[in-house]
This record gives C-alpha cells, structure tokens and sequence, in this order.
C-alpha cells in the first residue's frame, strides 16, 4: 500500500504439529492466486463483464471461489508477534483499537450492513524465534526472508490460534520493532494452501503498520482477502504520483483518499448490490436515468445512511473485457470528507491485473483541479459531471448529460449512445 508522497484471540491450550502445513511455504507466491475456481454466476447479463486470468480480475460474471465473499459475518483472528531484540512497548489491546471497531463500521457502511467484519484479537504477545533484524523486513521483500517470518509466525502461533474458527488471518507484528518496515504491510497469498486446525490458509494480512497506523488500512488489505485489486499506479522508480489511475475514489487506490468507499462495480462485485440497483444501458440512443448517491444505504430497520432502495450503478459495455460505469458520490457514509460530488464515470477492465490499472476514472474537468492539499490527487479530485454538465468519455461514443438533483439526493442524468 503506497505512504503519502509529496506533490509532484481466541487462545488454544493444547499443541498441534505444523510440519506438514508449513512446507507449504515453499509454494509461497507474492502474486497470489489468479483465474482460482468458479463459483455460480451471480450476475448474468451483458454488462457484466466476464472474470478472466488476470489477478483480482474486475470480471464479475463468476466468483472466484478462492476467496471468502463477504455477504454475511466472517470472522478474523488477530495475532500480535514480538521479537526477542525489542520488548513491546504497547499493549495488544491498544493495537487492537488502533484498527477496530473503525475498519469493521467502515465495511459496515459500505456493505449498507450487509457484512459484518468481527475481530477476535489475541490478549497476549507472542514471541518470534529471532530478531526483528534477521528477517529483512521491507516492501519489496525477497521470498526467502518473507517464508522464513511466516514459518516462524504460524509455528509459534499455532499453539495458540484454532485457525478452523477464522476467515481472515490478521498477523500483527510489534510496529516499535527496529526490523519492522511499516511499508511492508500487505497480504501473501500461497499458490497451494497450507493446511491448520483442518482448514485452508490460503492468504494472510501481514501487518508492519506503525501506531497509530495509517488511515483505513486494514480496509484496504481486507480488500485484498475478497479479491479486490490495487488500483493506485506504482512508478517503475518509485517517484512521482501513485494515484493517477483513480485519486480519491476509493480505498483500493488510496487509504488516504477523501471519498473512500468502494466502486458500485466493487459493492456489485462483492454482492453488496441487488440486480436490480444496477441499470444496464444498452440501447442505442438516449436513455433516462435516476442514481442515488452510492453511499446512501438501502431503506432497513436502523439504517443510518439514508433509504436509497434505487439504482446505484449504471454501466455501458464497450468491449469483450471492458465498459463504463457511472455512479453518483455525495459526502454521506464513508465518502463524507469529499471536496466535490456528482456523477463520476470510469472505465473497467476485467483483463487488467492488480495495479495494472483495471480501473480508470475519467475525469469530466481535465483543465482544473480541486482540493489542493487535502486530495491525493487534486486533478482528479473534481472528475465528478456536476447537475447542468456534459461528458463524452474519449475514445466511446457515449455521452453523459445531468440535468437535475432530486429533493432526495438523487441524480438525474441521461446516457446517450450509438
């Protein structure tokens, strides 16, 4: 997960062997599993775009069975490493707090309470075998010195964690630790599951993050778990803006970004949209449409973001692996810090890898910028079509025209193509 650049537990009391799981290690991949098992296709149609080989691919037509999906409570275990070169000057409770309850309210809001995210936090420290130092620790770590620390985290955790309980794996190493890299946070999937407690450990969230951590990262690295790509821009050398591809706009491009809540293509991804909130244009011609702000939560008992029962993603399919999508942001739920509001329009592209840029926002005021020092990305910050503008997304013959905002929040726009 990039830093801001410059402008420019449940204990278990008996022992377990781990031998056989852990030579699983040697099939440890940084890339993490790609195409992965198919699972039922939960959203047929034409303008869902068909999930391909390419990793966390934004195809949505099947789900990657490889993943847990997160439509209803899943349980992560978090579990607090130490080093024997650096007692711990904090409490894992305070670690704890550092993330939740914020990261399971942010999904929470974003799922409109369809998922709930429960931590079960260990209480106590639990030693690693060497120094922080040996392990190298750092973003771009070397697969000897990263299969080395999570042999050693799951051997010495495994007497203490019933691993068949939990769904995502957080392990939390001490941030005052002087081999910790906070840059190196991020999630290791293994080509083959290794197998603890009679379950899959198919990935697990290695947490270097100083305290208190940056902004909504955990948020981001759980994203990972249910198959989400990156979709900030990393620089071949390291310099320059990470967030080109989609600013602000959601958590998978930035953990600092003023309106963080996940894509409509993401919440329909993850099953956090019906069908029938998703309107799939495609006629030629004009076609009339109503979006509600995304971050409005369907109408539920208790809801605290609004009614919004309506369509929350309109998307047009220009090609066998892409299409453009249109949503309405507002500063409501997890998009409240927002500079600007409106219809904001991106591309798609479901044969585009983690990072590669799978997702594009297309920016309706390329001649200005808003938000400077605040936004992460102040060229994208106004990309949103305000209520009286126009688009024409380039290189597509679809044109985007808002005329109105409803008394509820609502958009009312019109998509003309052909």
């Amino acid at each position: 997960m990039p830093r801001p650049q410059p402008l420019g537990g449940v204990d278990k009391p008996r022992l377990r062997a781990t031998a056989a799981a852990l030579t699983a290690l040697a099939a440890l991949a940084a890339t993490g599993l790609v195409a992965g098992p198919a699972a039922a296709a939960p959203y047929p149609g034409p303008c869902a775009l068909e999930r391909t080989a390419a990793h966390h691919s934004e195809g949505l037509d099947t789900w990657n069975a490889s993943y847990p999906r997160p439509k209803k409570t899943l349980n992560a275990v978090m579990v607090f490493l130490s080093f024997p070169d650096a007692p711990p000057l904090t409490d894992p409770s305070e670690l704890t707090a550092d993330y939740f309850p914020d990261t399971s309210r942010f999904f929470d809001r974003a799922s409109y309470g369809r998922f709930s995210l429960v931590p079960h936090p260990q209480r106590e420290w639990i030693e690693m075998p060497h120094d922080s130092t040996s392990y190298e620790i750092r973003r771009d770590w070397d697969a000897a010195h990263r299969s080395a620390y999570l042999r050693d985290a799951l051997r010495v955790a495994d007497p203490h964690t019933d691993f068949s309980k939990y769904d995502v794996v957080y392990f939390v190493a001490d941030p005052d630790a002087p081999g910790v890299d906070s840059d190196a946070t991020k999630v290791v999937n293994f080509d083959k599951p290794m197998r603890a407690d009679g379950t899959d450990v198919r990935r697990i969230v290695t947490v270097f993050e100083q305290h208190p951590p940056d902004h909504n990262v955990l948020a981001h690295e759980t994203g990972h778990v249910f198959d989400l790509p990156d979709l900030y821009h990393r620089p071949s050398d390291g310099k320059g803006d990470w967030d080109t591809y989609v600013g602000d706009w959601d958590v998978m491009g930035s953990q600092f970004g003023l309106a963080p809540d996940f894509f409509g293509w993401h919440k329909w991804k993850l099953g956090w949209l019906d069908p029938r909130q998703v309107a799939c244009v495609t006629r030629t011609g004009a076609t009339p449409l109503t979006l509600e702000p995304l971050s409005t939560a369907p109408h539920r008992a208790g809801a605290a973001f609004g009614t919004g029962d309506g369509t929350k993603l309109a998307v047009v399919r220009t090609g066998p692996s892409t299409a453009i999508a249109l949503e309405a942001r507002s500063a409501t739920g997890n998009d409240s810090s927002t500079c600007t509001q409106g219809v904001l329009a991106y591309r798609v592209r479901s044969d585009s890898s983690s990072g590669g840029g799978p997702v594009q926002v297309l920016d309706a005021h390329p001649d200005t910028e808003a938000c400077y020092g605040d936004s992460v990305y102040p060229p994208l910050a106004d990309a949103p079509i305000g209520v009286g503008e126009s688009f024409t997304v380039p290189g597509e013959n679809v044109r985007i025209e808002v005329s109105d905002r409803t008394a509820s929040g609502a958009w009312t726009l019109k998509v003309t193509t052909g």
